[in-house]
């Protein structure tokens, strides 16, 4: 059975992180965006992040350009922004494509697993949010308007 601790992914700091590395984590996979409506949603990943990590909980943040072009900055750019104006530790990784032909393995995985309304597999706008329990199993999906905090219980029966 796969899991999302089968993928590997590149870091803004240009490594490749193995998922695996993060198993028996709960997760939290968002797609990002620094010129968004919703990029003030940093700040709640951010509180989550640091409420939950001792627990063994992650936020896993994956800039994407597909929406409106709101995340068109380099690595270096991303990384800036979110430590200097949401003090971002979580990790961030790699602009990636979430939709279309080149949309991210991992993307794919969890967009086949937990389809959005009317059972829609593409993801519709930057802060859509995936909830991953501890085998790596996709837990629930959540639409950009909803708040971090929101996921605060979800969190906490899955740790």
């Amino acid at each position: 059975m796969t899991s999302v601790y089968d993928f590997t992914a590149a870091t803004l700091g240009g490594g490749d992180l193995p998922l695996a590395s993060l198993s028996g984590q709960v997760l939290l996979v968002v797609n990002t965006a620094s010129k968004c409506g919703f990029t003030p949603q940093y700040q709640g990943l951010e509180a989550l992040y640091r409420s939950y990590r001792d627990r063994g909980f992650a936020v896993l943040g994956f800039p994407c350009n597909q929406f409106g072009g709101q995340e068109p900055g380099t690595a270096q750019e991303i990384a800036s922004f979110c430590t200097t104006e949401y003090d971002v530790t979580f990790p961030m990784f790699a602009r990636i494509e979430v939709n279309g032909a080149r949309a991210h393995p991992l993307y794919e995985f969890l967009k086949r697993e937990k389809p959005g309304l009317l059972g829609s597999e593409a993801i519709k706008w930057n802060f859509t949010k995936f909830l991953i329990d501890r085998s790596g199993q996709v837990a629930s999906r959540h639409a950009p308007t909803t708040a971090p905090q929101a996921l605060a219980r979800g969190i906490e029966a899955l740790l």
